[in-house]
């Protein structure tokens, strides 16, 4: 077995001593040196150069070893095979800490707090109860659900929408276009876990931002970001904030990446950044996950994961 690796940024030697040790019989090839591209089977990708994934022709899956696609399905001409999502306990779990880390860092008001703490002033201030907030997330997938579940055992009120219906046992849900004007309108800390496809880019805008409840606890809504950066205008959370439509915001990815230093975010109040780490996919984990895969499909078995190329995800 011939595997195809390419991760742009990342530790690649790391993810070849993982596949090394989780699949031995399979030789790992980096895409800069593929050798006969008749050979290969399956190609494992993370941005970078991925244009020579039209020329393996007898491919049988591709990888994507992070959340995100959107690199593989823009990518012209691919070979019709599988385009398969990480979905694993270590990246759900990542992503659901950092949603249940900033709705808390929100709720009780950690940034003034640590503002206290730098000025050595005591000032104590009550906080809401949990279920006074209600958190609405755009995106019930894998990720979505589980940070939903993680929030309910908090109390937190968790409401989530979709593009199509779902239902999610204990979670009040919405689709559609309608739906997502309903669900805004009763949402005091918003939560975009949604993909990047041309329907959802820029859906984080002012029109979206005007709409969310302003009864809440924190005197406004906040939302968080930690899909993708082309969902956000960043132009507008900055007006948002600074005329006061939004109370708080926590980003996690943004329009361009690493985040420009001239970027007014950085200096926004009651703006949380973090630098597009909310789940990064560990080499092990998520090669474990991957080799788990590779092997149903060798035996057979359906994969899990596999991208609809026509809604992007």
């Amino acid at each position: 077995m011939k595997i195809a690796l390419t991760a742009k940024g990342w530790d690649i030697p790391a993810w070849i001593e993982n596949l090394n040790k989780l699949l031995p019989e399979a030789e790992i090839r980096l895409s800069d040196d593929l050798g006969n591209l008749d050979e290969i089977d399956y190609a494992l990708a993370w941005k970078g150069d991925t244009a020579f994934l039209k020329e393996l022709p007898n491919l049988k899956a591709i990888f994507s070893l992070g959340a995100g696609v959107e690199f593989l399905t823009q990518e012209p001409n691919l070979p019709d095979v599988p385009i398969v999502r990480v979905i694993g306990d270590d990246l759900t779990a990542r992503m659901c800490e950092w949603v249940v880390l900033n709705c808390l860092m929100h709720h009780r008001h950690s940034l003034r707090s640590l503002d206290l703490q730098t000025r050595k002033h005591w000032d104590q201030i009550p906080d809401a109860a949990a279920e006074e907030f209600r958190v609405g997330i755009l995106g019930i997938g894998v990720l979505g659900l589980a940070a939903a579940r993680k929030l309910q055992m908090l109390g937190y009120r968790v409401s989530g929408w979709s593009r199509s219906p779902k239902k999610a046992e204990g979670i009040k849900t919405y689709h559609g276009a309608a739906g997502l004007e309903a669900m805004l309108g009763e949402t005091d800390i918003l939560v975009s876990l949604l993909p990047h496809t041309p329907e959802t880019e820029g859906i984080l805008n002012l029109e979206l931002f005007r709409k969310l409840a302003k009864d809440g606890p924190l005197g406004g809504p906040v939302i968080l970001n930690a899909g993708r950066g082309k969902l956000q205008v960043e132009a507008d959370i900055v007006t948002a904030i600074r005329e006061g439509i939004l109370a708080g915001a926590s980003l996690d990815v943004f329009e361009q990446e690493p985040l420009p230093a001239d970027s007014p975010l950085w200096d926004l109040p009651n703006v949380i950044l973090t630098p597009h780490i909310a789940a990064v996919s560990a080499p092990y984990a998520t090669t474990k996950c991957i080799v788990d895969q590779i092997r149903r499909n060798e035996a057979g078995e359906p994969m899990t994961g596999i991208v609809d190329r026509g809604a992007g995800y």
